[in-house]
């Protein structure tokens, strides 16, 4: 089946999820089978960014999360790290126009002051430029780590606990959700994994309690339009019952 053909037959099935995440693995492992240096898998993973964004956008995707650079990378080379850091900042100075101009806002989760300077404000500019922007929201996770937001919005409640501002009473679900990174952004409907490893790796923990996963052995690098349409495809086949049973869900339909 052909792109165009794939496309028209996701869009004519209508189920499209709001908001998708995407592990972005395998930069390094494409760029070795390549006999290229590491590095040259981040630089064509950017590509695939660009493209999977420009997608989503015109999908009608309401928010694009994508694991950037997660708590645990500052523990890699200084050398990649350094470069990664710097990648990012060239990276945003030259697609935030883009993003501007395609109606894009960009936004982040994670420690964002662990970054250099240069690359925090970096963020900040392209935060600031793309915040009045109506269409797809990109969202980063950099410095991210799934327990690390946990525990961050746990030590935050417990403020709010002794100051008075919350009671023990008024703790839900919906209540610490505000205390998350994601406050702002709905649970993601479908969760990609590129480069075929079956592990969440700190990502999005207490969000994607009932997200569909999909798992792909194609590396981030070379993912792009055809890999998407087939994880949305793969996504609007199968049944999400949140618990329940198809009977019931058949009943709700019916009613």
């Amino acid at each position: 089946m052909s792109i165009d053909s794939l496309r028209e037959e996701i869009v004519k099935n209508g189920n499209i999820p709001s908001h998708i995440a995407i592990i972005m693995d395998g930069n390094g492992r494409w760029a070795k089978e390549k006999g290229l240096p590491r590095f040259a898998g981040h630089n064509e993973g950017i590509n695939s960014v660009r493209e999977i964004t420009r997608i989503s956008g015109e999908l009608d995707v309401k928010h694009l999360t994508l694991y950037t650079f997660s708590s645990e990378n500052w523990s890699r080379p200084r050398t990649e790290v350094s470069a990664l850091m710097k990648l990012l900042l060239k990276t945003i100075n030259k697609e935030v126009a883009e993003l501007h101009k395609n109606n894009v806002r960009l936004t982040t989760i994670g420690a964002l002051d662990d970054l250099p300077q240069n690359a925090y404000r970096g963020i900040l500019n392209g935060i600031e430029k793309t915040k009045n922007n109506s269409g797809l929201n990109l969202v980063l996770a950099l410095s991210y780590g799934g327990r690390q937001e946990i525990l961050k919005a746990v030590k935050d409640l417990c403020i709010d606990l002794e100051s008075g501002k919350v009671q023990t009473t008024d703790i839900d679900t919906k209540l610490f959700n505000k205390y998350l990174y994601t406050a702002n952004t709905p649970e993601p409907e479908l969760l990609i994994r590129t480069g075929g490893e079956n592990r969440i790796s700190n990502f999005l923990l207490w969000q994607i309690a009932y997200t569909e996963l999909y798992v792909t052995d194609i590396y981030w690098p070379a993912f792009r339009e055809k890999e998407l349409m087939l994880a949305i495809q793969n996504y609007q086949e199968r049944e999400r019952r949140f618990g329940k049973v198809s009977e019931q869900l058949g009943k709700k339909h019916a009613s």
